[in-house]
């Protein structure tokens, strides 16, 4: 049965359909403009090499924007260009190494979100998530073995002597410590991850050395077996990172004729304590032998802090609170370990120090000994004539 229409009912449908062919017509003839956000691994070359050659020809703004020098990008880029260089049939651009390097740095530098910086570099945050992923892999594999190599005994042996010059902490080789790095609340894990820190993180176990070069890293992305949250998590990694270094044998200490003594890695109280791994005695009670001791392993434990310090200084990614899956968010941090230590290398200027020790030399078996008693006996010999230092009784007169 036809619905009846009254002639105004009429005219009123009529107006409203040519009023809407008029605005498809509108609309179909509206000239298009480009997108700034494209489809993945779409690349507009001609703004990226733009903006990459103009960086070039400011050295002082190249270093402000990817926070390394254009002699240091250059050489990471020879380094990387194997694994940069992408063909991908699927695609009608493809990214060049010197810009899949640009990207990464840019990011890391600076911590921005990936749709940040799809208005700065007019790539899809797609794109952008790809190439960050796939460059800091790269970092990690390739550079990994010669600016973060296994120690060898006489390395160890290098770190020990540098200690012992800057810290007078003999036998020591290297500083042990935890940074969290912020990550927004995975999805569909609860309250798992949340720290006493009060938000969502991974931690990042470094082991230093007194040049505040990073000898071992280790992430703990899995927070939720820490008790109370992370403390369980750093002793987990703990175990991991120190089960991987082989340490040279027992030594006596420098002037000392008792009994040999660990190579022994200083680290805080959330660590526990070991053979090889020392931290400070409780705060409560501490008489002045035990104070000694605390001061002069916070002396070197302080190291690992301060390489912390400079690396999130220069890799700013480390100081936000990244919304990117846990698998990318630890290559990212293993990424930024890594350039710290070729930085290192490439652009500061390193401090020559004399190695007292040889791998040559003769050491001597270990006793059988607790963890605590290897504790106890630095104390002693830090209250000897053989191990006290001129500054120590004045760092702790008047100490509580």
């Amino acid at each position: 049965m036809a619905l009846s229409m009254s002639p105004t009912h009429r005219v009123l449908l009529a107006w409203l359909i040519s009023r809407m062919l008029r605005r498809q017509r509108a609309i179909e003839e509206e000239p298009r403009t480009p997108r700034l956000q494209m489809y993945p691994n779409v690349s507009p070359r001609g703004h990226l090499a733009t903006l990459y050659q103009d960086l070039r020809r400011h050295p002082e703004k190249f270093s402000q924007f990817c926070r390394v020098s254009i002699q240091t990008f250059d050489k990471l880029l020879e380094e990387l260009r194997p694994g940069l260089t992408m063909q991908d049939p699927n695609s009608r651009h493809s990214l060049l190494p010197e810009e899949r390097l640009l990207v990464t740095l840019r990011f890391l530098a600076t911590g921005n979100s990936f749709e940040s910086l799809n208005l700065e570099f007019l790539l899809s945050k797609f794109t952008i998530a790809g190439t960050v992923r796939a460059t800091c892999d790269l970092i990690w594999e390739r550079l990994r073995p010669t600016v973060m190599p296994t120690p060898t005994a006489e390395t160890w042996l290098d770190i020990a002597s540098h200690f012992e010059v800057t810290t007078q902490f003999p036998n020591c080789v290297g500083a042990l410590g935890g940074k969290h790095v912020r990550v927004r609340m995975p999805p569909k894990k609860g309250s798992g991850p949340y720290s006493l820190k009060k938000y969502f993180s991974v931690v990042l176990l470094a082991l230093a050395d007194s040049r505040y070069h990073f000898v071992a890293v280790h992430t703990v992305a899995d927070a939720s077996k820490a008790d109370p949250r992370v403390i369980r998590a750093t002793r987990a990694g703990q175990r991991i990172l120190t089960s991987q270094l082989s340490l040279p044998n027992p030594r006596p200490l420098p002037g000392s004729t008792g009994s040999p003594l660990p190579f022994v890695i200083v680290a805080d109280e959330a660590f526990a304590v070991t053979t090889n791994v020392l931290k400070p005695f409780p705060k409560r009670g501490l008489d002045t032998r035990r104070r000694i001791y605390n001061n002069r392993l916070s002396r070197a434990q302080h190291y690992v802090q301060c390489a912390f310090g400079i690396l999130g200084s220069k890799w700013r990614v480390l100081l936000r609170a990244l919304q990117l899956d846990v698998d990318l968010v630890e290559s990212v941090i293993k990424a930024c370990c890594i350039l710290h230590n070729y930085l290192h290398v490439h652009e500061a200027v390193e401090e020559s120090t004399p190695v007292m020790e040889r791998a040559s030399e003769c050491f001597h078996d270990m006793p059988d000994v607790s963890a605590l008693q290897v504790r106890d006996m630095f104390a002693d010999y830090f209250m000897s004539p053989e191990g006290a230092v001129p500054w120590q009784l004045s760092s702790v007169s008047g100490g509580h």
